[in-house]
């Protein structure tokens, strides 16, 4: 009689697999999926997400990252992709929906060489091989501009813009983008974003949006007998509480008699007129304090005609700082003249029901606030969006003084030259590296699909345009013509592509690299489930 075997188990139960082609087809799918969803958004011509999350609160965008956040996508793969969106966005702040839907399109091609028989391996080297060389090749396209070129710089920034909801302010907000830029940047061209700080108040209408040299907070006078606009403002900025201190232990004071306890509140009452000396001393007529400050201490600030606000967060005291070009002070004893800030004007506003400190006119700020305006509340998160990626493009063509033109003709260039080098490979690789030249095409080909317009005919139109050496040749996508793309002014930073190639890259060769998704699921349902489409149902082994 045959003995009966018992199976074994390896994995707990309930845990679903797939292997080999099974999960490679998902992951691909589900890569695909993301990028599907954001590519309708790219370009000038590209439509708008709606996103309603569980509060019902709505969202509506055509950036990349903002998208694939709010849509809290579940799908392991999906999910890596989704990280090629936040890498774009934390180095750059553009060209998001590019890296996504290039690393689509290069999962996609790669699907066709699987199904050849062609080995992850081999694809994935021949797409490292191609990706590097892509870079080479993009650097030496790339043309060099200085911080003089202005007109160059508010083209950045209008490309960025365009195809968004603040098109149609685009020349006023490009303005101020470059404007801000330039006055954060230090000496080496380099600039941190953080000093730019973008404020949204809903109402006016986007072209009420101003560059303020200086910080606004949302922050009100302490006290209503303080002057409401103080001229030619000298700033303290003080770490440290106007209060009198609590002892660190609990401590019981005794008093026996009505003098002792007059005594005790007179002590009190002197050490916060003290502080308030100690800060009017200096000349200050302006408080900028991150901790409390209190009541008593309030009244005598205002006797002082001091105009003073507390609890300011830690992040706005720096910028404060470096716009005023003050110090914070965590003593009071410590503060001299030395240390206040400047500001031609600091005054209270009232925008809508809101009181805010306008901290303004500084001399030679190194932070400074966009102020952006709008009808609803939609279209000001939307346009500070914006303003964000056009900041960010500025920023990059500023640092690296290297900048590419748009519309599609660096991506149809790069192809070109890729096939090219394809062509001095042997071996299997040459296959994967024709499969990244033609991943490159998708960005033009998308740009013109979300045009309305025919892509065959066109891609023919601008794939001959460039074989004949012109470099710059792009898609109009308001007439359906071919158009230099330089002359016309769509200019972007050369480090949105080469970041969006390479991280595109990247994630597609280690989506390829993976056969085997083990998705644990607690026995109590508890723990992350299988998502749907992964396949797999519980398996013994």
């Amino acid at each position: 009689m045959a003995q009966q075997v018992q199976p074994i188990f390896i994995l707990p139960e309930g845990t679903q697999r797939s292997v080999g082609r099974d999960a490679q087809r998902t992951n691909i799918m589900a890569a695909k999926i993301v990028a599907e969803t954001v590519r309708t958004t790219l370009g000038p011509k590209g439509m708008d997400k709606m996103i309603v999350d569980s509060l019902g609160d709505v969202t509506v965008t055509n950036d990349g990252v903002t998208i694939l956040e709010e849509m809290q996508i579940e799908h392991p793969s999906a999910k890596m992709i989704v990280e090629v969106a936040k890498t774009q966005e934390d180095e750059v702040g553009d060209g998001t929906t590019t890296a996504v839907v290039l690393a689509g399109e290069l999962l996609k091609n790669a699907e066709k060489l699987l199904d050849q028989d062609v080995h992850p391996a081999v694809i994935a080297r021949g797409y490292r091989l191609a990706a590097e060389k892509a870079l080479e090749v993009l650097n030496d396209m790339a043309e060099k501009i200085t911080p003089k070129d202005e007109h160059v710089l508010k083209q950045i920034a209008m490309t960025a813009m365009t195809g968004k909801g603040a098109e149609y302010a685009k020349e006023k907000l490009s303005d101020l983008s470059v404007k801000a830029v330039k006055m954060v940047a230090e000496e080496d061209s380099t600039v941190d974003l953080d000093n730019v700080k973008i404020e949204k108040r809903t109402g006016g209408s986007v072209e009420d949006s101003e560059l303020i040299k200086g910080i606004v907070i949302d922050k009100e006078k302490v006290h209503a007998g303080m002057p409401r606009v103080v001229k030619n403002a000298k700033i303290a900025l003080v770490d440290k509480e106007i209060e009198i201190k609590k002892t660190e232990i609990d401590a019981n004071i005794e008093i026996t008699s009505p003098d002792q306890l007059q005594a005790f509140l007179d002590q009190e009452e002197k050490m916060l007129r003290d502080m308030v000396e100690t800060i009017a001393k200096t000349g200050a007529n302006v408080l900028i304090c991150q901790k409390g400050i209190d009541d008593v201490a309030q009244h005598f600030l205002s006797k002082k005609g001091i105009y003073a606000v507390r609890r300011v967060s830690d992040s706005d005291m720096k910028k404060i700082a470096k716009a005023t070009n003050g110090n914070v002070v965590s003593n009071l004893h410590d503060l001299s003249k030395e240390d206040l800030g400047f500001a031609g004007q600091v005054e209270e506003r009232k925008i809508g029901d809101e009181e805010f400190t306008y901290i303004m006119d500084c001399k030679n700020p190194k932070a400074v606030t966009i102020l952006v305006r709008g009808g609803t509340e939609h279209v000001t998160n939307e346009i500070e969006r914006a303003l964000t990626d056009a900041v960010g493009d500025v920023a990059a063509a500023l640092k690296n003084c290297r900048v590419v033109a748009g519309a599609g003709a660096p991506e149809v260039e790069l192809a070109m030259a890729l096939r090219k080098y394809a062509e001095s490979l042997s071996g299997r690789e040459q296959l994967a590296v024709q499969s990244f030249a033609d991943s490159m095409e998708i960005i033009p080909r998308t740009l013109i699909e979300n045009a309305g317009l025919d892509p065959i005919d066109i891609m023919t139109e601008l794939k001959s345009a460039h074989s004949k050496k012109q470099k710059w040749a792009g898609v109009d996508v308001f007439t359906g013509k071919i158009t230099d793309s330089w002359k016309k002014g769509v200019i972007e930073p050369l480090k949105i592509k080469t970041q969006a190639v390479s991280s595109a890259a990247e994630v597609a060769v280690m989506i390829l690299r993976i056969d085997d998704v083990i998705a644990a699921s607690g026995s109590k349902g508890s723990g992350p489930k299988m998502p749907p489409g992964m396949g797999g149902e519980d398996v013994e082994y």
